[in-house]
């Protein structure tokens, strides 16, 4: 586990929290956009993408924080970009982008050519880099769940004969990865997992069933697929989750709440910390947190909204605060943005200084609180 810097709680996640991406710089977009055409070449745009990390940081510890990322400043995408570094994944444009609230993606896929596997992968590199600038904060690494290549990546004919098989290889290569990363020093892991959203309505549990699958059998293996995962994990490794219904400038994909997979979130899953969005209404109340058995489980509320610039009201942010502890001891926890700012290089909604806005309340807001 690891120790608070300003002991306010004793272990992270920090009463004061953010998912992990951060808006895109201009300087950065511009590099990108440079090194697509030829203009600079990819070491130069590395120097380019290491300054402006170390300045995130840097503004990070400004504002209050006492855990950093790189803000994914080097990828492109949260999801496709981390999985193309396994054995058997590759890009390739589709037809369509993903669809959410009113907009269509840019055009981005994921093809599974062989039998999924690591044997290295680019993004330790990242996290390197990050951890030397990163000084007394304590650095957070994000990766996407195994569950999202489940549901994402196309998978060619031939190489798997059953979803069971797909999982076996994907936690094999994630097991790989997370060692990795921790033998480079990383203590803090979150994993981010859109894929539970499905589950959430009816509508998404009949659209799964009109494919032929059962969503039970679905949801128990890709809690299989997380627990089995991080099985082998260190005692000092903490890993948390990050549960997200889509964050696509400023739209989302679905909607629903907690309570028709509360048992598994909740008490099936061997994270220590589950980052969950309250922002609005698409989550649903606090309702099913009564669910929760497990003392040493950290929730951290996403009650700040990271689509748009506008600050919430203190008080009523307060007031969730304490209607959440009613089901949830206030010691169990913690307040950040509902999602990352950047889930894409695209960005939400807001300006940079409205997102550094709410970085700061949510700092405020929980110094306030947890006093």
């Amino acid at each position: 586990m690891i120790k608070s810097q300003d002991h306010t709680n004793v272990l992270a996640p920090f009463r004061a929290e953010h998912v992990g991406s951060f808006l895109r710089p201009e300087r950065l977009k511009k590099a990108r956009a440079q090194k697509e055409t030829g203009a600079i070449t990819t070491e130069q745009l590395r120097q380019i993408e290491n300054e402006e990390i170390t300045q995130l940081v840097v503004r990070q510890k400004e504002a209050g924080l006492k855990v950093v990322t790189d803000g994914e400043f080097r990828r492109s995408w949260w999801h496709f970009d981390f999985w193309e570094g396994f054995d058997g994944v590759e890009g390739y444009t589709p037809e369509k982008g993903l669809q959410f609230t009113g907009v269509e993606t840019r055009k981005r896929g994921l093809k599974v050519t062989d039998k999924i596997s690591f044997s290295d992968h680019y993004m330790i590199e990242h996290f390197k880099f990050l951890q030397s600038i990163a000084g007394d904060a304590v650095v957070k690494f994000a990766i996407p769940s195994p569950n999202m290549l489940y549901f994402r990546g196309d998978f060619q004919k031939g190489i798997y004969q059953s979803d069971e098989e797909i999982m076996d290889d994907l936690i094999i290569a994630y097991q790989g990865v997370i060692q990795s990363l921790y033998e480079e020093g990383c203590r803090y892991l979150q994993i981010d997992d859109t894929s539970w959203a499905i589950f959430f309505s009816k509508q998404g549990r009949e659209l799964m069933k009109g494919k032929g699958q059962d969503p039970e059998k679905i949801a128990n293996l890709c809690a299989r697929a997380i627990n089995e995962s991080i099985a082998n994990k260190p005692n000092d490794l903490l890993v948390t989750m990050h549960i997200c219904r889509g964050n696509y400038k400023s739209t989302y994909m679905a909607s629903g709440s907690y309570e028709a997979l509360s048992e598994i979130i909740f008490n099936g899953l061997n994270v220590d910390g589950l980052f969950l969005e309250f922002d609005d209404e698409r989550s649903g109340g606090f309702e099913p947190l009564r669910k929760i058995k497990r003392k040493d489980l950290y929730v951290v509320l996403g009650l700040i909204t990271s689509k748009f610039g506008e600050l919430e009201d203190k008080d009523l942010i307060k007031s969730r605060i304490k209607e959440a502890s009613k089901y949830v001891p206030l010691e169990q926890l913690c307040l950040s943005p509902q999602c990352g700012f950047a889930s894409t290089e695209d960005g939400n909604d807001l300006t940079e200084e409205q997102q550094w806005e709410k970085i700061r309340h949510v700092v405020k807001i929980a110094e306030d609180v947890w006093r």
